[in-house]
């Protein structure tokens, strides 16, 4: 379930990359209005939001203790509920049975009302909740979220939780953070977290062919001689970390023997001390270098003209850029915590992202072994499996399944069970 607020997200984070491209004095007074709309909109929302918490919760308790029967006694929450909708009546709707799956593959976070609206999908209609979690970090490493943020998603979890009747991860890490945090906070869950592989890329590929009328971004290293990071900079991916790198390099090293390091991704948030530092040393006199929002074919030029990638951050859900970079060829150099090393396996090489000692031998080993990098390189290209999105589908309608529970058949076999029903959509 995909939901209207993820598209205006993304709507606008476009807006915003477009607004970034202008000049500065263009640019800065369309983004101050723009955050102090978004501020107040999220003031009103909270607001009412939580008016209508309280409203719904004092509805269905109300519900819960009347004499009437069941089908009067649930009609107010119903109503309550679907009073919230913002859904256009135009939208669909669909029939569904009992034990029917309600897969929910967005990430709902923002709605407080979210968990109990799929108490309602569950006790009332007899919909099977199953919802895939991609990281805990709100609640694992509250340092890099605004306090509102992590209030608002532990409230998410603490609800939403205990509805599902089955929890998919996107890795192995993710899942046992879930099922600690259920463990530390007294929730029950129905089952252990299930792990979904996701597949590798998203349109980008090793063997498309270059365009004939391509040309490579402007201001980049020539081919073969700088080291990609494809992150939006942010605290928590660890640009902090190979500035502190790199410097140390180029003072062993000298700066001709160091290649240039190159930032590929909009600028985020809390980096701003960061940029003040890249600013002052003039982003170390050229060897770090910054290409804001590339594009597809940017990243094309990217990956094909690196040495090797870095991935050196702190927490992750998965590790997309490793595996991106992996897919392309591109050996990478990544930090060892988290889901880090389950993105690149055996095929990346893995540093403490906390240390930059560490980083600094783990990468200079790598610099100075030219020959050692073109084996790494041809061994990457050669046998780094690629995992189909078919294949990550595959594997979240096989957990659908195995929670698809006609009534009388709890103990009946995954692989005995009917095809589930899968309701697009929902309550929203």
């Amino acid at each position: 379930m995909f939901t209207p607020v993820g598209l205006m997200q993304h709507a606008r984070h476009s807006a915003i990359r477009r607004l970034e491209a202008l000049p500065p004095s263009i640019a800065n007074p369309f983004l101050t209005a723009g955050v102090m709309q978004v501020r107040t909109a999220r003031l009103a929302r909270r607001y009412w939001s939580l008016k209508r918490a309280r409203r719904l919760y004092e509805t269905s308790h109300e519900a819960s203790a009347a004499t009437s029967t069941v089908h009067h006694a649930e009609r107010p929450v119903i109503t309550s509920i679907d009073s919230f909708s913002s859904a256009s009546p135009t939208i669909p709707t669909y029939d569904t049975a009992p034990s029917d799956i309600f897969l929910v593959l967005g990430a709902p976070w923002s709605d407080p009302l979210f968990g109990e609206r799929l108490r309602v999908v569950r006790e009332i209609h007899g919909l099977r909740p199953v919802l895939l979690l991609y990281d805990l970090i709100p609640v694992r490493r509250p340092e890099w979220c605004a306090q509102s943020l992590v209030e608002v998603f532990r409230h998410w979890l603490d609800s939403t939780l205990p509805q599902c009747a089955h929890l998919l991860a996107i890795s192995d890490a993710t899942a046992r953070d879930v099922e600690r945090y259920a463990e530390e906070e007294g929730l029950r869950l129905a089952d252990k977290v299930r792990t979904i592989r996701l597949g590798t890329g998203f349109g980008l590929t090793a063997q498309q062919d270059e365009p004939k009328d391509a040309t490579p971004p402007g201001g980049l290293p020539k081919p073969g001689t700088y080291v990609l990071f494809v992150s939006t900079m942010e605290a928590r991916k660890n640009h902090a970390l190979l500035f502190r790198v790199w410097r140390r390099l180029i003072a062993e090293l000298g700066a001709d023997a160091v290649p240039t390091l190159v930032f590929a991704g909009r600028v985020g948030w809390l980096v701003a001390d960061l940029m003040q530092q890249l600013e002052n040393t003039d982003w170390l006199d050229g060897k770090i270098r910054l290409l804001r929002d590339p594009s597809d074919e940017e990243l094309r030029w990217l990956y094909r003209g690196c040495m090797f990638t870095v991935f050196p951050s702190l927490f992750e859900g998965w590790g997309l850029p490793v595996t991106e970079s992996l897919m392309m060829g591109s050996p990478c150099v990544a930090s060892n915590v988290t889901s880090v090393p389950e993105a690149g396996g055996a095929f990346a090489r893995y540093f403490n992202p906390e240390s930059a000692k560490d980083a600094t031998a783990v990468i200079r080993d790598v610099i100075a072994d030219r020959a050692g990098l073109a084996l790494w390189r041809e061994q990457v290209t050669k046998d780094f499996p690629r995992v189909s999105w078919e294949t990550t589908a595959d594997a979240v309608l096989d957990a659908c399944a195995a929670a698809h529970k006609p009534e009388g058949a709890d103990n009946v076999s995954a692989n005995k069970l009917p095809t589930p029903a899968l309701v697009k959509g929902g309550v929203q």
